[in-house]
Protein backbone atom coordinates (compact mmCIF):
# COMPACT_ATOMS: atom_id res chain seq x y z
CA UNK A 1 0.00 0.00 0.00
CA UNK A 2 2.83 2.43 0.78
CA UNK A 3 4.25 2.39 -2.75
CA UNK A 4 1.30 4.30 -4.19
CA UNK A 5 1.56 8.12 -4.47
CA UNK A 6 0.07 10.16 -1.65
CA UNK A 7 -0.98 13.80 -1.50
CA UNK A 8 0.02 16.56 -1.49
CA UNK A 9 0.49 16.46 -5.27
CA UNK A 10 2.11 19.12 -7.45
CA UNK A 11 -0.12 21.99 -8.50
CA UNK A 12 -1.63 21.19 -11.91
CA UNK A 13 -4.56 22.12 -14.09
CA UNK A 14 -5.56 20.82 -17.51
CA UNK A 15 -8.27 21.62 -20.04
CA UNK A 16 -11.08 19.05 -20.22
CA UNK A 17 -11.06 16.11 -20.79
CA UNK A 18 -7.42 15.90 -19.65
CA UNK A 19 -4.27 14.14 -20.78
CA UNK A 20 -2.52 11.21 -19.10
CA UNK A 21 1.03 12.25 -20.01
CA UNK A 22 0.58 15.68 -18.41
CA UNK A 23 -0.32 14.23 -14.99
CA UNK A 24 2.12 14.30 -12.08
CA UNK A 25 2.39 11.66 -10.76
CA UNK A 26 1.53 9.58 -13.80
CA UNK A 27 -1.37 7.17 -13.17
CA UNK A 28 -0.71 3.44 -12.91
CA UNK A 29 -2.99 1.44 -15.22
CA UNK A 30 -1.33 -1.89 -14.56
CA UNK A 31 1.03 -1.61 -17.53
CA UNK A 32 3.82 -3.34 -15.60
CA UNK A 33 1.88 -5.15 -12.91
CA UNK A 34 -1.26 -6.85 -14.22
CA UNK A 35 -0.75 -10.52 -15.03
CA UNK A 36 -3.58 -12.36 -16.73
CA UNK A 37 -4.60 -16.01 -16.37
CA UNK A 38 -7.05 -16.56 -19.24
CA UNK A 39 -10.24 -15.73 -17.33
CA UNK A 40 -11.78 -13.98 -20.37
CA UNK A 41 -10.21 -16.02 -23.15
CA UNK A 42 -11.96 -15.55 -26.49
CA UNK A 43 -14.48 -12.97 -25.25
CA UNK A 44 -15.31 -9.68 -26.98
CA UNK A 45 -15.60 -6.48 -24.94
CA UNK A 46 -16.61 -2.85 -25.42
CA UNK A 47 -15.11 -0.40 -22.92
CA UNK A 48 -16.19 3.23 -23.11
CA UNK A 49 -13.75 5.88 -21.93
CA UNK A 50 -10.99 3.35 -22.52
CA UNK A 51 -8.41 5.85 -23.71
CA UNK A 52 -7.27 6.64 -20.15
CA UNK A 53 -7.95 6.22 -16.45
CA UNK A 54 -10.18 3.40 -15.27
CA UNK A 55 -11.14 2.49 -18.83
CA UNK A 56 -7.52 1.99 -19.89
CA UNK A 57 -6.82 -0.16 -16.83
CA UNK A 58 -9.87 -2.30 -17.63
CA UNK A 59 -8.86 -2.65 -21.28
CA UNK A 60 -5.35 -3.77 -20.29
CA UNK A 61 -6.66 -6.29 -17.77
CA UNK A 62 -9.29 -7.67 -20.16
CA UNK A 63 -6.71 -8.09 -22.94
CA UNK A 64 -4.27 -9.86 -20.64
CA UNK A 65 -7.12 -12.14 -19.58
CA UNK A 66 -7.67 -13.05 -23.24
CA UNK A 67 -10.39 -10.70 -24.49
CA UNK A 68 -10.47 -8.58 -27.65
CA UNK A 69 -11.40 -4.97 -26.88
CA UNK A 70 -13.20 -2.13 -28.64
CA UNK A 71 -11.81 1.10 -27.20
CA UNK A 72 -14.48 3.83 -27.29
CA UNK A 73 -13.35 7.38 -26.51
CA UNK A 74 -14.27 11.01 -27.17
CA UNK A 75 -11.30 12.59 -28.99
CA UNK A 76 -8.12 11.81 -27.04
CA UNK A 77 -6.25 10.26 -29.96
CA UNK A 78 -2.81 9.81 -28.38
CA UNK A 79 -4.17 8.26 -25.20
CA UNK A 80 -6.42 5.95 -27.23
CA UNK A 81 -3.55 4.82 -29.45
CA UNK A 82 -1.50 3.98 -26.36
CA UNK A 83 -4.34 1.85 -24.99
CA UNK A 84 -4.57 0.10 -28.36
CA UNK A 85 -0.83 -0.63 -28.25
CA UNK A 86 -1.14 -2.15 -24.79
CA UNK A 87 -4.07 -4.35 -25.87
CA UNK A 88 -2.25 -5.50 -28.99
CA UNK A 89 0.95 -6.15 -27.02
CA UNK A 90 -1.14 -8.63 -25.02
CA UNK A 91 -1.82 -10.47 -28.29
CA UNK A 92 -5.43 -9.36 -28.59
CA UNK A 93 -7.35 -7.41 -31.21
CA UNK A 94 -8.11 -3.74 -30.52
CA UNK A 95 -10.59 -1.49 -32.35
CA UNK A 96 -10.61 2.29 -31.85
CA UNK A 97 -13.88 4.21 -32.11
CA UNK A 98 -13.88 7.97 -31.47
CA UNK A 99 -17.02 10.02 -30.92
CA UNK A 100 -19.51 11.50 -28.49
CA UNK A 101 -21.63 8.92 -26.66
CA UNK A 102 -24.24 11.56 -25.85
CA UNK A 103 -25.47 10.71 -29.36
CA UNK A 104 -27.77 7.69 -29.49
CA UNK A 105 -26.70 7.07 -33.08
CA UNK A 106 -23.04 6.98 -32.11
CA UNK A 107 -23.79 4.54 -29.27
CA UNK A 108 -25.46 2.19 -31.74
CA UNK A 109 -22.52 2.61 -34.12
CA UNK A 110 -20.10 1.52 -31.36
CA UNK A 111 -21.97 -1.74 -30.85
CA UNK A 112 -22.27 -2.31 -34.60
CA UNK A 113 -18.51 -1.87 -35.02
CA UNK A 114 -17.84 -4.35 -32.22
CA UNK A 115 -20.09 -6.98 -33.75
CA UNK A 116 -18.66 -6.40 -37.22
CA UNK A 117 -14.96 -6.21 -36.37
CA UNK A 118 -14.67 -8.41 -33.28
CA UNK A 119 -17.38 -10.90 -34.20
CA UNK A 120 -19.81 -10.29 -31.36
CA UNK A 121 -20.11 -8.76 -27.91
CA UNK A 122 -19.85 -10.59 -24.59
CA UNK A 123 -18.97 -7.74 -22.21
CA UNK A 124 -20.14 -4.13 -22.18
CA UNK A 125 -18.35 -1.77 -19.78
CA UNK A 126 -20.21 1.54 -19.51
CA UNK A 127 -17.43 3.62 -18.02
CA UNK A 128 -17.14 7.00 -19.79
CA UNK A 129 -18.34 9.97 -17.76
CA UNK A 130 -18.49 13.75 -17.63
CA UNK A 131 -18.15 15.82 -14.48
CA UNK A 132 -17.66 19.46 -13.55
CA UNK A 133 -17.52 21.26 -10.18
CA UNK A 134 -19.81 24.10 -9.14
CA UNK A 135 -20.13 25.85 -5.78
CA UNK A 136 -23.71 27.02 -6.42
CA UNK A 137 -26.70 25.51 -8.19
CA UNK A 138 -27.13 28.86 -9.92
CA UNK A 139 -23.80 28.26 -11.66
CA UNK A 140 -24.98 25.04 -13.32
CA UNK A 141 -26.36 25.86 -16.75
CA UNK A 142 -29.20 23.95 -18.33
CA UNK A 143 -26.77 22.68 -20.95
CA UNK A 144 -24.29 21.45 -18.32
CA UNK A 145 -27.03 19.56 -16.45
CA UNK A 146 -28.44 18.00 -19.62
CA UNK A 147 -25.01 17.12 -21.03
CA UNK A 148 -23.98 15.36 -17.81
CA UNK A 149 -27.10 13.20 -17.97
CA UNK A 150 -26.65 12.51 -21.69
CA UNK A 151 -23.08 11.24 -21.26
CA UNK A 152 -23.36 9.52 -17.88
CA UNK A 153 -26.74 7.76 -17.92
CA UNK A 154 -28.57 8.20 -21.23
CA UNK A 155 -25.60 6.72 -23.11
CA UNK A 156 -25.72 3.65 -20.85
CA UNK A 157 -29.30 3.06 -21.94
CA UNK A 158 -28.47 3.51 -25.64
CA UNK A 159 -25.40 1.26 -25.50
CA UNK A 160 -27.07 -1.42 -23.40
CA UNK A 161 -30.18 -1.53 -25.55
CA UNK A 162 -28.06 -1.90 -28.69
CA UNK A 163 -25.79 -4.52 -27.14
CA UNK A 164 -28.38 -6.81 -25.57
CA UNK A 165 -29.81 -7.94 -28.90
CA UNK A 166 -26.36 -9.30 -29.83
CA UNK A 167 -25.54 -10.83 -26.44
CA UNK A 168 -25.81 -14.52 -25.70
CA UNK A 169 -26.45 -16.26 -22.42
CA UNK A 170 -23.49 -15.66 -20.12
CA UNK A 171 -22.81 -12.12 -21.35
CA UNK A 172 -22.52 -9.24 -18.90
CA UNK A 173 -22.83 -5.50 -18.48
CA UNK A 174 -20.65 -3.57 -16.01
CA UNK A 175 -21.47 0.05 -15.19
CA UNK A 176 -19.13 2.48 -13.48
CA UNK A 177 -21.04 4.16 -10.66
CA UNK A 178 -19.34 6.13 -7.87
CA UNK A 179 -19.15 6.63 -4.14
CA UNK A 180 -21.08 9.81 -5.02
CA UNK A 181 -24.18 7.69 -5.59
CA UNK A 182 -24.38 7.14 -1.81
CA UNK A 183 -22.43 10.08 -0.37
CA UNK A 184 -22.81 12.87 -2.93
CA UNK A 185 -20.30 15.69 -3.08
CA UNK A 186 -22.41 18.86 -3.25
CA UNK A 187 -20.00 20.54 -5.67
CA UNK A 188 -20.57 17.64 -8.09
CA UNK A 189 -24.37 17.87 -8.00
CA UNK A 190 -25.08 16.88 -11.61
CA UNK A 191 -22.44 14.15 -11.68
CA UNK A 192 -23.48 12.69 -8.33
CA UNK A 193 -27.14 12.65 -9.36
CA UNK A 194 -26.33 10.65 -12.49
CA UNK A 195 -24.31 8.18 -10.44
CA UNK A 196 -27.34 7.56 -8.25
CA UNK A 197 -29.31 6.92 -11.42
CA UNK A 198 -26.67 4.44 -12.57
CA UNK A 199 -27.07 2.46 -9.35
CA UNK A 200 -30.80 2.14 -9.94
CA UNK A 201 -30.38 1.46 -13.65
CA UNK A 202 -28.01 -1.41 -12.84
CA UNK A 203 -30.29 -2.90 -10.17
CA UNK A 204 -33.32 -2.83 -12.45
CA UNK A 205 -31.37 -4.07 -15.45
CA UNK A 206 -30.08 -7.10 -13.54
CA UNK A 207 -33.66 -8.16 -12.86
CA UNK A 208 -34.88 -7.37 -16.37
CA UNK A 209 -32.14 -9.40 -18.08
CA UNK A 210 -31.92 -12.36 -15.70
CA UNK A 211 -34.16 -14.58 -17.83
CA UNK A 212 -31.92 -13.95 -20.82
CA UNK A 213 -28.90 -15.14 -18.82
CA UNK A 214 -27.24 -11.71 -19.04
CA UNK A 215 -25.77 -10.23 -15.85
CA UNK A 216 -25.57 -6.54 -14.87
CA UNK A 217 -23.37 -5.15 -12.10
CA UNK A 218 -21.66 -1.94 -11.08
CA UNK A 219 -18.35 -0.78 -9.65
CA UNK A 220 -18.44 2.25 -7.33
CA UNK A 221 -15.00 3.90 -7.19
CA UNK A 222 -13.94 6.39 -4.58
CA UNK A 223 -11.26 8.99 -5.44
CA UNK A 224 -9.25 7.63 -8.39
CA UNK A 225 -6.26 9.38 -9.96
CA UNK A 226 -7.31 9.93 -13.59
CA UNK A 227 -7.19 12.86 -16.08
CA UNK A 228 -10.71 13.77 -14.97
CA UNK A 229 -9.25 15.14 -11.73
CA UNK A 230 -6.81 17.85 -12.90
CA UNK A 231 -9.15 18.75 -15.76
CA UNK A 232 -12.29 19.29 -13.65
CA UNK A 233 -11.07 20.36 -10.20
CA UNK A 234 -9.27 23.41 -8.86
CA UNK A 235 -5.54 23.16 -8.14
CA UNK A 236 -6.00 23.17 -4.37
CA UNK A 237 -8.45 20.25 -4.57
CA UNK A 238 -6.07 18.35 -6.84
CA UNK A 239 -3.18 18.82 -4.38
CA UNK A 240 -5.24 17.21 -1.59
CA UNK A 241 -7.10 14.69 -3.74
CA UNK A 242 -7.80 11.41 -1.94
CA UNK A 243 -6.54 12.37 1.51
CA UNK A 244 -10.05 12.26 3.03
CA UNK A 245 -10.45 8.46 2.81
CA UNK A 246 -9.00 6.05 5.40
CA UNK A 247 -6.06 5.09 3.17
CA UNK A 248 -5.19 8.81 2.87
CA UNK A 249 -4.56 8.63 -0.87
CA UNK A 250 -6.38 8.27 -4.18
CA UNK A 251 -6.63 4.88 -5.83
CA UNK A 252 -4.75 4.14 -9.02
CA UNK A 253 -6.74 2.91 -12.05
CA UNK A 254 -4.91 -0.43 -11.83
CA UNK A 255 -6.39 -1.00 -8.40
CA UNK A 256 -9.90 -1.18 -9.85
CA UNK A 257 -9.18 -3.50 -12.76
CA UNK A 258 -9.58 -6.73 -10.81
CA UNK A 259 -13.14 -5.76 -9.83
CA UNK A 260 -14.15 -5.49 -13.48
CA UNK A 261 -12.40 -8.75 -14.31
CA UNK A 262 -14.19 -10.54 -11.50
CA UNK A 263 -17.57 -9.25 -12.66
CA UNK A 264 -16.82 -10.16 -16.30
CA UNK A 265 -15.51 -13.64 -15.46
CA UNK A 266 -18.03 -16.30 -16.59
CA UNK A 267 -17.35 -18.08 -13.29
CA UNK A 268 -19.14 -15.17 -11.54
CA UNK A 269 -22.38 -16.48 -13.02
CA UNK A 270 -24.50 -15.85 -9.89
CA UNK A 271 -23.28 -12.29 -9.39
CA UNK A 272 -25.84 -9.84 -10.78
CA UNK A 273 -27.37 -6.67 -9.40
CA UNK A 274 -24.29 -6.11 -7.24
CA UNK A 275 -22.17 -3.03 -6.66
CA UNK A 276 -18.51 -3.42 -5.75
CA UNK A 277 -17.18 -0.48 -3.74
CA UNK A 278 -13.52 0.39 -4.36
CA UNK A 279 -13.14 3.35 -2.04
CA UNK A 280 -9.89 3.15 -0.07
CA UNK A 281 -11.70 2.04 3.07
CA UNK A 282 -14.59 4.53 3.07
CA UNK A 283 -17.90 2.66 3.57
CA UNK A 284 -20.85 3.25 1.26
CA UNK A 285 -24.33 2.92 2.71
Amino acid sequence: MNEHPRPPFPAQRQPMPGDTDAMDPRPDHGENSYKGSGKLKGLKAVVTGADSGIGRAVAIAFAREGADVLIAYLKEEQDAKETRRLVEDAGRKAVLVAGDISSAEHCRAIIDRCVKELGGIDILVNNAAHQASFKSIEDITDHEWEHTFMVNIHAMFYLTKAAVKHMKKGACIINTASINADTPNPTLLAYATTKGAIQNFTAGLAQLLAEKGIRANAVAPGPIWTPLIPSTMKEDAVKKFGQNVPMKRPGQPAELATSYVMLADPLSSYVSGATIAVTGGKPIL
